[in-house]
């Protein structure tokens, strides 16, 4: 497929911090890509189509079936940065044929989308990404785990500054989250459970010995990895660093547990760092699925259907176009073990 032939992708939130950074790694992937931006700030909007080039800033109205659009506005892929409660930005890439991305909802939001997905399931291709990193917490653990020959558990662990709290829009999906969330979702010995007090805790002891308390989060990332790997328990957990004048910097730690190719009993650990916020790798992640979704990556465009970042991409694609941009992935010793596996 043929990046200038066509219509722009549209990023609805995209001058946001996660939205700004997939349409840069847009531009730096595919120099001809037409990008369409349309944010809370239409002059936010239009000063970075200046800055990235080839892109033009639109206004949406997501109370409207039509978005507010022209009648002869036509784009390549929907993508929505935020929570559209209408779904007006799912119907409308149904009603025009268009891949669909979502990567603000939660394992509590899904239903609707899953419902007209099923409901429609010719119109477009629906990936809902409301996983961490925009899906690359999901691919690393699948790269992680490429040795065992079954896994018993999972536990993730995203540490972040104190300074990498999103701009206004991720704010505000916090606080709609911290206002209506039930009870993180995790899977716990073969058992979904809604996690409440002390089981939704986690202390973990970070890379450098610091001990760390963790919070589980409501992320697909869980249901994703349960599904894929068979894995009996399955959580991600966020925590926070306390020294508040640290530089930019994001770390996923990834432990899994299990049992190795020859049947002996083995674990892993794998860290995943990056110099900028978390949203950097979120908007590559974005990046790397919207290529998929349209063909860019040399295969066909993705059909019609219902899709989860891993059922999309390769993750040891994924993880060398992530080391080629200057992301850190390594193994790492696993606590109270002195070798890394």
């Amino acid at each position: 497929m043929n990046a200038s032939t066509l219509d722009p992708v549209l990023l609805i939130g995209g001058a946001g911090r996660v939205g700004s950074r997939a349409a840069r790694s847009l531009r730096s992937m595919h120099p001809e890509l037409p990008i369409a931006i349309a944010g809370r700030d239409l002059g936010k909007a239009r000063q970075l189509a200046s800055e990235i080039g080839h892109v033009s800033a639109v206004a949406v109205d997501l109370d409207r079936d039509d978005l507010g659009l022209d009648g002869s506005a036509a784009f390549s892929a929907v993508v929505v940065l935020l929570k559209d409660d209408s779904l007006n930005a799912l119907q409308f890439a149904q009603a025009h044929g268009v891949p669909y991305v979502a990567i603000s909802d939660y394992a509590f939001d899904i239903g609707p989308e899953v419902a007209l997905a099923i409901a429609r399931p010719t119109a477009a291709p629906v990936l809902l990404l409301g996983h961490f990193l925009g899906g690359i917490a999901v691919l690393a653990t699948l790269h992680a785990v490429r040795d065992f020959q079954r896994v018993n558990s999972i536990e993730m662990a995203a540490i972040f500054s104190p300074a990498d709290m999103g701009g206004p829009t991720a704010q505000a999906d916090m606080s709609r989250v911290a206002g209506i969330a039930p009870h993180p979702l995790m899977l716990v010995d073969g058992h979904w459970v809604w996690a409440a007090g002390a089981e939704a805790q986690r202390t973990f002891m970070d890379i450098d010995g610091v001990t760390r308390q963790g919070q589980a989060y409501p992320l697909l990332d869980v249901v994703s990895l349960a599904a894929v790997t068979d894995a009996m328990s399955v959580r991600i957990d966020a925590a926070m660093r306390e020294d508040e004048d640290s530089p930019p910097g994001h770390r996923l730690i990834i432990d899994v547990a299990g049992v190795g190719r020859y049947g002996e009993s083995q674990r892993t650990r794998w860290v995943i760092e990056d110099s900028d916020f978390h949203q950097g790798m979120s908007g590559m992640g974005l990046a790397l699925a919207i290529e998929r979704l349209l063909g860019l990556d040399g295969s066909k465009p993705v059909a019609p259907g219902l899709y989860h970042p891993e059922t999309l991409l390769q993750p040891e694609d994924a993880i060398e176009r992530l080391r080629t941009a200057g992301v850190s992935i390594r193994a790492c010793p696993v606590p109270g073990q002195s070798a890394v596996k």
